[in-house]
């Protein structure tokens, strides 16, 4: 069974991130941990959502590093 490497989940991913980025005090450290610990933690899950090949989760990397550097971008300080 192939899986794309980009799918919905990802857009999801990247608009969970701009919010935490734009909307949160989260530091750098803290969200790598919840980003990658998250990915890891799929791995585990027995859910249909959490089968994914390694490229997806790369992918979902990207999209949620996107996501997080946007909001922080546009954050008001």
């Amino acid at each position: 069974m192939r899986l794309a490497a980009i799918n919905a989940y990802s857009f999801s991913h990247f608009a969970i991130w701009f919010v935490a980025g734009r909307f949160t005090q989260m530091t750098w450290p803290i969200f790598l941990t919840l980003s990658i610990g998250w990915e890891v933690m799929e791995w585990f899950l027995p859910f249909e959502f959490a089968i994914e090949e390694l490229t997806n989760k790369a992918a979902d990397l990207v999209f949620n590093m996107g996501g997080f550097i946007l909001g922080r971008h546009l954050k008001y300080d």
